[in-house]
């Protein structure tokens, strides 16, 4: 059929971290939170920042910034948490502040850049160049629930 040739607009849940744009496909966020108590867990990685109860349900927090080698976020009245899922599993991110929705083609969307560092890399699926001269790097959320960090620390290593 002539119509599976033609790319289909993907819709991005965007975000801020340490000043730069992020996004995740709008179907692997299930909904975003202002901040709230956090149970901090000891023994574990810096970048988890601990667990929250969601309706019942226990949920662990990432530092998204910390998890993809940056500074660690700064929590404040714009920090936001993204319930992220990918199959059964879901995870918080905490970053710094919510952006808007985007519906972009994607076709638009380009090769992450050489220099990027290979962990931080696997983590996106693309840059989107934006005509302001800034980018949104898009998120691999089944890489982020699949990394070797993740994977690991699952199995309690």
């Amino acid at each position: 059929m002539e119509d599976e040739q033609i790319p289909r607009p993907a819709k991005l849940v965007c975000f801020e971290l340490q000043g730069q744009e992020y996004a995740a496909d709008i179907h692997c966020v299930r909904e975003s939170l202002p901040q709230r108590p956090i149970a901090r867990v000891p023994l574990t990685p810096q970048w988890l920042t601990g667990i929250i109860n969601l309706r019942g349900d226990v949920v662990a927090l990432i530092d998204l910034s910390l998890f993809l080698g940056m500074a660690r976020t700064k929590m404040s009245t714009d920090s936001r948490i993204i319930i992220a899922q990918c199959e059964e599993r879901r995870l918080g991110l905490v970053c710094d502040s919510l952006r808007m929705l985007r519906t972009i083609d994607m076709e638009q969307v380009k090769s992450t850049p050489a220099t990027l560092a290979p962990s931080c890399a696997a983590m996106l699926e693309g840059v989107l160049p934006l005509p302001d001269g800034t980018t949104v790097q898009i998120l691999n959320i089944s890489a982020i629930f699949n990394s070797q960090e993740l994977t690991a620390f699952r199995r309690g290593a």
